[in-house]
């Protein structure tokens, strides 16, 4: 299933207004399609949705954690410290317009926050929103070394004399957890491969 028609089907029980659905799904689709954006992407979405599907039966509001993914990096400015505030605030407004509950909201706007700090989270759902959303870093290496260079690529505008020393801190904060990932799943399939990406690139910076 194509995103764009994964976004209309998730959309669809909440209102018959096509123009809507469309008008909030090219803004969607412009976002995450901007050019500065290299690994903030339409594909990085799709990678998410990849992810979670495998734990579907796991999740207790695939609605929910579905929106979650299409809003969380729907504001991404390499400069700013507050994009998932940004986010969280452009779900809020874009989902009360599509006629979600109040309740619902709140779960997605709380879970987008929760993107920034990425921290164990009490709600089950948030943590496999986190794990999927970290699972490049678990990747085989050559998959990891594309990432980093896209990451690198999105922070283009700091000098390598600021990006690598702020990248290392990066890196050693989920050396120094004592799990990378929240979920039992994601632990097992990507906690070991992850740490050993991350020295790989703390020696190579």
């Amino acid at each position: 299933m194509s995103l764009k028609n994964r976004f209309e089907q998730l959309c669809l029980p909440f209102t018959t207004d096509q123009d809507l659905i469309n008008r909030l799904w090219a803004e969607i689709e412009k976002k995450y399609t901007k050019k500065d954006r290299r690994y903030h992407t339409l594909l990085h979405l799709e990678n998410m949705f990849l992810e979670l599907e495998s734990v579907k039966d796991k999740i207790s509001d695939f609605v929910a954690i579905s929106f979650s993914v299409f809003y969380h990096d729907v504001i991404y400015d390499a400069t700013s410290k507050s994009n998932e505030e940004k986010s969280a605030e452009v779900s809020k407004v874009r989902l009360t317009e599509l006629g979600l509950d109040k309740d619902r909201i709140n779960i997605i706007f709380n879970q987008i926050i929760a993107t920034k700090a990425h921290e164990m989270s009490e709600d089950a759902d948030t943590n496999f929103l986190l794990d999927a959303d970290l699972s490049v870093l678990g990747k085989d290496f050559e998959t990891y070394s594309e990432y980093t260079q896209m990451i690198r690529k999105e922070y283009s505008i700091y000098p390598d004399i600021l990006y690598k020393p702020g990248r290392k801190r990066v890196l050693k904060h989920f050396l120094e957890l004592t799990s990378i990932f929240k979920t039992d799943y994601f632990k097992e399939k990507y906690e070991s491969q992850a740490r050993k990406n991350i020295e790989a690139e703390i020696q190579l910076l």
